[in-house]
């Protein structure tokens, strides 16, 4: 009998006990996320800069903002209101200039992807329009299989596959399509980044006064 009190005493205490906790309220949180490879280590505004390779001036860029990541994996910079790239040889003469809308430079894999509206223009006429672009420093590459289009002084090129040499003088263009894909003014520049209209190999030296930034 006094074993059977005992379990009874102990059934309804663990009973109690259990009805009081489920009739609390609990608050459940939830450990806050923290994502420290979306945010940038560095942000700029109103880039005017020179990129520089073992003591050679390279290019300059010019862009409304800049963003450096060196946490996210491959490190990055990121150009998210466009970018105007004006390219050097070893005499600091212009070569060519890059435009588009957002731009990311993998920094550490020296690769470029170019989106919106691309241009490229080189000293020696030709003229190079697409949605998409893509350039590897290390083996002086760049492609697209968006729909290019591509002129020179003697010809005029489209398609929706490209790959040239980084200086654009040895390129080919596959999988011809119409040119009506584009109208004229999408291609429209941003005035901020407008290249001169001054023959492309005439700039004066004295513009290279900037910041220069060693890679």
């Amino acid at each position: 009998m006094g074993a059977s009190k005992s379990f009874i005493f102990l059934f309804l205490t663990a009973f109690f006990v259990l009805l009081e906790s489920c009739s609390e309220e609990h608050e459940h949180t939830a450990p806050a996320i923290h994502d420290r490879d979306s945010v940038a280590t560095m942000t700029t505004y109103g880039v005017n800069t020179l990129i520089s390779d073992s003591g050679i001036i390279k290019y300059r860029i010019v862009a409304e903002e800049w963003e450096v990541n060196e946490k996210k994996r491959p490190s990055r910079w990121t150009f998210n209101k466009g970018i105007l790239l004006t390219q050097f040889d070893l005499k600091k003469h212009v070569t060519g200039y890059i435009q588009c809308d957002t731009a990311t430079y993998f920094d550490q894999e020296r690769k470029w992807e170019m989106r919106g509206r691309v241009r490229i223009l080189t000293a020696q006429g030709l003229n190079f329009q697409s949605s998409e672009l893509y350039w590897d420093e290390q083996n002086h590459e760049i492609w697209s299989y968006k729909y290019s289009h591509l002129r020179t002084p003697d010809k005029e090129l489209e398609g929706n596959w490209f790959k040239s040499d980084e200086q654009m003088t040895h390129y080919e263009i596959r999988q011809t399509k119409g040119w009506t894909l584009f109208q004229k003014h999408d291609f429209s520049p941003n005035a901020a980044m407008t290249p001169p209209p001054m023959p492309i190999d005439s700039m004066p030296t004295d513009r290279l006064n900037s910041t220069i930034t060693n890679r």
